[in-house]
């Protein structure tokens, strides 16, 4: 499959085109999947080319080390990153524990955003200390950014960032969070994946690598799991050859070729995204029944300026609390009849999650409270519904709350 030559192409035009050439030998239309274990080879020299995998796609020698369709989905993703080359792994979690082990040794430090998603907080928090690695994790939103100065140590790798995070959108000023890394010796590791490429490149901004879970936006549509792990081509080839080639967590050829279908849409489900989580969080901040809504295209919202200056739009991701408490909030998931109730999120339907009791009960209450998760902090998934019929719905299960709990 030919390389198109997509340099100075714009972002809608990339993620159609990068990585989804015709195939060259019948002629079709979309290429073909993949789906082999093993590829059988010419010669012995074509063997000894192969070996455990090529990085330029030129041999293959074995799915595990290599395969045209996942290479494929890699160049499509390194484009919209705006980034020399990017590596597929089988979950979102495959890509952050890959990009983290590959870097860190016994005796080495990382400073990390206090709110992140929680299965990344159970891995620094419960994994990395068993290898000797100590976590440290700081505030990092506004002025606040300045603790990773503060935390950083002579032995400190990398510094860890999500940006909106999870789940309270909190906002961090990229730019200055590379210089400190960099100044302290330090990796910046962003993870993008509510904001998406479509939305904001962290690349540009100083990072050097940036983490997705391709199972959210960039699929779009719940039926694969995967992640990406974005950077250098000399970074990405010591992460494949070196660590997940032998840990073994790649992605398979039909959920990269699901994934690159799904991305071919990004830039047009984005925008609807955006615009509908919108109305949906200015609905909200005027509800008789909610106390805070936590959306960064809020002017309340206390990174609004920031996510301005380094987001094209503000994404499709938001929390609020509800009046009532724990209570509350789970009695809001069982009140929505439009929503669906799941842990996941970015897909074209919406979504909805109590945070406490679902993607972040493996933190304490005050390991909750202490990064603002309140017992009755609902994050929602705004699909690209007809956003009239998301309203209704949130309304009338936030009314359904109010008269159950007499609130």
């Amino acid at each position: 499959m030919a390389k198109s030559n997509t340099e100075n192409q714009l972002f809608n035009t990339k993620a159609i085109h990068t990585g989804s050439e015709h195939c060259p030998v019948t002629g079709a239309h979309i290429a073909p999947v993949y789906r082999t274990s093993t590829f059988v080879m010419k010669n012995a020299e074509e063997a000894i080319a192969a070996g455990y995998g090529d990085p330029e796609g030129k041999h293959y020698a074995y799915t595990r080390y290599g395969n045209p369709t996942v290479h494929a989905v890699q160049r499509k993703i390194a484009a919209l990153e705006n980034a020399e080359a990017a590596l597929m792994a089988a979950s979102g979690m495959g890509a952050i524990t890959t990009a983290l082990m590959a870097v860190l040794s016994t005796g080495d430090h990382i400073v990390a955003a206090d709110t992140v998603y929680g299965g990344t907080f159970g891995f620094m928090k419960k994994i990395l200390p068993r290898f000797g690695i100590e976590v440290t994790m700081v505030r990092v939103t506004g002025d606040s950014v300045e603790n990773i100065r503060n935390a950083m140590k002579p032995n400190t790798k990398i510094v860890y960032v999500e940006t909106p995070c999870n789940p309270t959108l909190a906002i961090t000023d990229l730019k200055r969070a590379a210089e400190i890394a960099h100044e302290g010796g330090a990796l910046l590791y962003v993870d993008n994946t509510f904001a998406t490429p479509y939305l904001q490149q962290p690349i540009s901004l100083g990072a050097d690598i940036v983490l997705h879970s391709t199972t959210k936006y960039l699929n779009g549509h719940g039926d694969m799991i995967g992640g990406a792990i974005v950077g250098s081509k000399a970074l990405i080839h010591h992460f494949d050859s070196d660590y997940l080639k032998w840990i073994g967590g790649v992605m398979s050829p039909a959920d990269a070729a699901g994934l690159s279908k799904g991305i071919k849409t990004l830039g047009v489900r984005m925008e609807v995204h955006c615009a509908n989580a919108k109305k949906v969080a200015e609905f909200l901040e005027h509800h008789d029944m909610v106390e805070k809504v936590l959306y960064p295209g809020l002017e309340s919202h206390p990174g609004h300026e920031i996510a301005k200056k380094q987001m094209k739009d503000f994404g499709g991701m938001m929390s609020f609390n509800v009046r009532g408490g724990f209570e509350a909030g789970k009695l809001l998931m069982d009140s929505v009849k439009l929503f669906s109730l799941a842990t996941s999120l970015g897909n074209v339907d919406s979504l909805i999650q109590h945070s406490a009791s679902m993607s972040h009960a493996s933190l304490s209450k005050e390991e909750r409270e202490s990064v603002g998760i309140a017992d009755g902090q609902v994050r929602l998934s705004i699909g690209i519904e007809d956003v009239a019929d998301i309203i209704n719905d949130l309304d009338q299960g936030l009314h359904h709350v109010k008269k159950e709990l007499c609130l």
